[in-house]
Parts: structure tokens; sequence; C-alpha cells
């Protein structure tokens, strides 16, 4: 049997003893052992090859240290992605004198556009975020909202290459059913080739052709692991749309079946669904380019400090 390639190099864990402090991951200065902090000091992200169920986990412990930061940023995006998609769709009724149809489909239309918008922004946050926790320099929200206006230009080079290449696979899946199975699979695949493009790009620096290579080169051997952590962490987001609309259909009881009300639950619903979604794989984002890197690159080992450097 020919040996993992995820392990060839590792010498020694991260965390073994003598090793001295550990290297931050960007800078390279040293930082004190999480065992010395007490007590009190925040729950971290360690600096390891990461099984699968870590993997599954993580991004909710990345997320909670940061509620009210990323709560914050992301419930303003949710208010100006609701006004803007009522705004629409009331001036399409207005244009169209209240027709249904044009009201229905303008309120979908505007839902999806203003939804990807959102989580374009999402994404855009909490990569720093996380990245900034799993440094151990917790970050708040505008130093955020700085680095995504930073990295605007290449998120958005790297969104049009997955909707265009998603947009490209699936026309190809879907005229015949058979086909739309493998279709999905391929996709699956791709997405977990790139899976670890974010991450790089803010974390390394580097322009979005070079973050996508990266990340393809990060990604060798783990593509379908990837996928399935992806699908696996959206059939998990998948569970909050039940009682979502359970409570737009008690909200609605109380309201009434009128038509402005239930658009705006109905897309309400929607956004929150895609917010949630985007927020933990984003999260997952951050802590699969970790597992990367260590088993690659062994971004976990430390070389021992000799006594006289210390």
């Amino acid at each position: 049997m020919s040996p993992d390639p995820d392990r060839l190099g590792r010498v020694f864990p991260g965390e073994a003893a003598g090793a001295g402090l550990s290297p931050d991951p960007v800078s390279g200065a040293a930082r004190l052992d999480p065992a010395d902090a007490g007590l009190d000091a925040p729950e971290a992200i360690p600096l390891r090859p990461l099984g699968f169920r870590e993997l599954l986990d993580l991004p909710f412990a990345l997320i909670q240290p940061q509620i009210a930061t990323l709560g914050a940023v992301c419930g303003i995006g949710f208010a100006v992605a609701e006004g803007v998609v009522l705004a629409i769709t009331a001036a399409i009724s207005a244009a169209t004198g209240g027709s249904d149809a044009g009201i229905a489909w303008t309120a979908i239309i505007a839902t999806v556009l203003c939804g990807g918008a959102l989580r374009f922004v999402v994404r855009g946050v909490t990569v720093p975020i996380g990245l900034a926790r799993v440094r151990r320099r917790p970050i708040g929200a505008r130093t955020a909202l700085a680095e995504f206006g930073r990295n605007l230009g290449g998120l958005l080079i790297l969104q049009i290459r997955y909707t265009l290449v998603g947009l490209g696979v699936l026309a190809l899946g879907i005229p015949l059913l058979i086909t739309l199975p493998p279709a999905l699979l391929l996709l699956g695949w791709l997405r977990g080739r790139q899976f670890a493009s974010v991450p790089v790009l803010f974390e390394e620096r580097v322009p979005a052709g070079v973050a996508a290579r990266r990340a393809r080169t990060l990604a060798i051997g783990s593509e379908w692991r990837l996928a399935r952590l992806s699908w696996t962490l959206r059939l998990v987001s998948l569970l909050l749309v039940p009682p979502l609309l359970g409570l737009m259909l008690f909200v609605s009881q109380i309201s009434g079946t009128h038509l402005w009300p239930m658009i705006g639950l109905g897309v309400a619903t929607a956004l929150v669904a895609f917010t949630f979604t985007e927020l933990v794989e984003s999260a997952a984002r951050v802590t699969a380019y970790i597992d990367r890197r260590c088993r690659r690159e062994a971004w976990d080992v430390r070389l021992p400090v000799p006594e006289e450097a210390r």
C-alpha cells in the first residue's frame, strides 16, 4: 500500500511537550500555549489535522464566540436585503397594476438575487473573522468589513467562476434526468476542489487565480471528503427550514393571509435560510483550510526552540 501523501513529512504533533511557543500562522510570532492561559481563556480552534466529525462540529464552535459581531453584520445585511426585495416587488406591482403573477415572479427573482448578494457579504465577513479567531486575535465588525473591502475584487472573481461552472454543469445534466445525478456529483467534486479558495484569498493575500490554484493543490486527494462535508452541512442547514415555515404559518394565522404580510414572511424565511447556510459553510471553509494545510504542509508542526533562545 502506498503511503498517505497527507502524512508525508509529519514528524511530531504541534502540541508536543517541549516544543516551545506556538508560532502564529501568519506572522510567525510566538504565542502562548492555551494551557497557560487558565480556565478563562476563550475556546480555541485546534491547529492540527481534523477528523471529519471535527470538520462538522468546529464551524459552530468558530461561530459561537463571535456570534454578536456576526449577528450584527448578518442582521443589517438581512434588513437591507428584505427592504430591497419588498421595494422592488412593490414597484413592479404598481407598474403592472397589481398582477398576481408579476408580483410572485418579481418576489421570487428578487429574493434569489438579494439572497445571493447577502450570502456574498456573509462569506466575505465570516471568513476573516474565523481566520482571526484561529490566530487567537479576534477582530470586530469594522476590521472584518475592511478585510472584505480589500478582497472584494478577488471574491467577485471567485464567485463568478463558481456561478459559471455551476450553471455549465447543471446545463449539461438537467436536459436528461438520467444525467442529473452524475452532474450533481461532478459539481460537488468541483466545489470540493475550491472549498478552501476563499480562506486562501484572505489568509495568504494572493490574487483570485492564485487562490484557486492553491486551493486545488491543498484539496488533492480530499475532493470527495470536502464535497461530503459541504453536502452534510447543507443538509444540516435544511433542518432550519421546517421551523421557519411553521413560524411563518403561525404568524400568518395571526395577521391573516394578506398578500404583503405573506410576501414579507416568505422573503424573510428564505433570507434567513440563505444567511444561516452561508454562515456555517464559510466557517467550515476556514476549518477545512486549517485541516488541509496541516495535513499537506505540517502547518501545526513546531520546531524545538533551543534553551538559549528562550
